[in-house]
């Protein structure tokens, strides 16, 4: 069988960050530890998993402090175009959304997710030219924690508000969805990002939601 190819396209905890005491903190779990490659040894041969996991990306907000490159939607036609053909993307995004810099609430947030499905669907990377199969997940809920608590403040009712929005995103475009509140938690180090054990658990959850997928 020809292997099928998917892009898992995402933020620090598809990068596999660590959670971190201190600011600069730049810890990374292992690569067999990450929710990616969990997932690609779950699902065993057959499948390409590519991990593009950037740390603080958003959906569609260029970071007035960290950067304009933080948009999760102005890098995605390149990396769409990159690696096609893809067979399903997985968008794992929404919780930098919730940092209070960009005062979004969790309904723009769901939107901006909602762009960045119909994005893929519409950019021919898939095979034979046409739509990839999308993958929403959303993600862990944050917990206002540790050093990251002032940079997420709000974000704890924000996130949690996040997955009954992208369920009915993943209705109306047609995608798959996966709830990951009930999957994970954060590590309560930092309130945001994942400890080694939610890292695997995610990583199982993923194969499973991609083998409903393609039975």
């Amino acid at each position: 069988m020809t292997d099928r190819t998917i892009l898992c396209f995402g933020d620090s905890n598809t990068h596999g960050t660590r959670a971190l005491a201190t600011l600069d903190s730049q810890g990374r779990f292992p690569r067999a530890e990450r929710w990616p490659q969990v997932m690609a040894a779950e699902l065993r041969d057959g499948w390409e998993v590519i991990a593009e996991g950037h740390p603080g990306r958003t959906t569609v907000f260029d970071d007035p402090v960290e950067g304009s490159h933080k948009n999760g939607l102005t890098v995605l036609p390149a990396l769409l175009e990159t690696h096609r053909p893809l067979d399903l993307v997985i968008v794992m995004l929404g919780t930098n959304d919730t940092k209070t810099r960009f005062s979004a609430p969790a309904f723009d947030i769901a939107k901006g997710l909602e762009r960045i499905a119909a994005t893929i669907r519409l950019s021919g990377s898939g095979p034979d030219r046409g739509a990839p199969g999308v993958l929403l997940a959303a993600p862990v809920p944050v917990v206002e924690t540790g050093v990251l608590a002032p940079m997420f403040a709000g974000a704890a009712e924000k996130s949690r508000a996040l997955a009954p929005l992208l369920r009915d995103v993943a209705g109306r475009l047609g995608t798959g969805f996966v709830d990951l509140g009930g999957v994970a938690e954060v590590d309560p180090v930092d309130g945001v990002h994942l400890t080694a054990e939610g890292q695997a658990a995610i990583g199982r959850a993923m194969a499973g939601a991609v083998q409903a997928m393609f039975s």
